[in-house]
């Protein structure tokens, strides 16, 4: 029974419990020696998550994780791998719950061959420079990097959170990925070529 276990046994077990996802996303870590690689993420959950490097960290050291779409995440090696390594997080409860709604999004994207804004045409605005509201009202002038039917990449010195809402022009939308001068966002819902140029002007 789990209560006659030892409580650092407990604690892994209930680790487990946590679904993981199968996602494919590119990040980097940080070392406790401060040196930085670059990894892919082959799964995750809200309590641990698998890097795939070939640098092999020691048990129990320190990590501090950035992940495409997900963000900053710090751990400590539970183990290795043969080409990587298990990392379990510390992460408050919140934490958690943000990091497995995020998880769950993105889950749901892959099964339903939600769109990629790759996929998509590529469109110029009249005018690059439009305004972005954020949730709680702020407004900020930023400029458009990238544009196409289902969402944008834009260049700004503000970069709300992933999964932050956000309205561009007359357009709403959310963040779904930190860029290295700005963010990228989804569109609430797939556009036309006529609708965007109306709502970005």
């Amino acid at each position: 029974m789990l209560n006659t276990l030892p409580k650092t046994l407990a604690v892994s077990e209930d680790r487990r419990h946590f679904k993981r996802v199968s996602i494919d996303l590119l990040g980097r870590f940080m070392l406790e020696d401060q040196r930085e690689y670059p990894c892919r993420i082959d799964n995750m959950s809200p309590g641990d998550v698998a890097i795939v490097t070939p640098v092999e960290p020691a048990k129990g050291e320190r990590v501090i994780l950035y992940a495409d779409q997900i963000g900053r995440l710090e751990g400590n090696v539970a183990r290795c791998f043969r080409g990587g390594f298990a990392l379990v997080l510390n992460a408050t409860e919140r934490k958690r719950e943000k990091l497995a709604a995020q998880l769950m999004w993105l889950a749901n994207r892959s099964e339903l061959s939600l769109p990629e804004d790759r996929r998509h045409e590529r469109l110029q605005p009249r005018n690059p420079i439009i305004r972005m509201v954020l949730d709680d009202g702020r407004g900020y002038e930023v400029r458009i990097n990238d544009l196409s039917l289902s969402g944008a990449a834009i260049v700004c010195a503000v970069r709300p959170a992933i999964g932050s809402r956000i309205t561009l022009g007359t357009m709403t939308g959310r963040v779904v990925r930190q860029l290295e001068d700005g963010v990228a966002v989804e569109f609430s819902s797939l556009q036309t070529r006529e609708s965007l140029l109306d709502h970005l002007g």
